[in-house]
């Protein structure tokens, strides 16, 4: 399990937790095994650890293609401020596509695609959680 160096009054003990049950534990000291009982059990942490999931590169952000249509997903949560695309609209690499405001900063979305705008998913005024999809491309 666990393994430990002390030093006590100048001779050194190599110490090695081999299991823990309640309040007895099983240790081995210098090459010598050795049973011992706590006198309070010990008390195990009953918070849990947070765990945070991998989080998303840009490219993974904005879209995954799927039978011909991708999606321009959100970067950021935030505010639509403008769509400068409407459905129909034909659209190369580059393009703008939609203004948001998120942090307090404007930012562009372009497209990463060439192809037709075939469902708009978001007006002006909108607010846009991160990953959501923005707009649908018709390749």
């Amino acid at each position: 399990m666990k393994k430990f160096s002390f030093k006590i009054r100048g001779h050194k003990y190599d110490v090695e937790v081999l299991s823990q049950e309640s309040n007895m534990i099983e240790l081995e000291i210098n090459g010598s095994q050795y049973s011992i009982e706590l006198e309070k059990e010990i008390q195990v942490k009953k918070t849990p650890t947070l765990v945070r999931s991998s989080v998303s590169t840009h490219k993974d952000i904005q879209s995954k293609q799927q039978s011909g249509v991708y999606k321009v997903k959100c970067p950021l949560p935030g505010n639509i401020m403008s769509v400068m695309v409407k459905e129909g609209d034909t659209i190369k690499i580059g393009d703008k596509l939609v203004i948001y405001e998120a942090m307090k900063m404007e930012n562009v979305v372009v497209s990463e695609k060439a192809g037709v705008v075939s469902k708009i998913k978001v007006n002006v005024g909108d607010t846009v959680v991160q990953e959501a999809t923005l707009l649908e491309i018709s390749l």
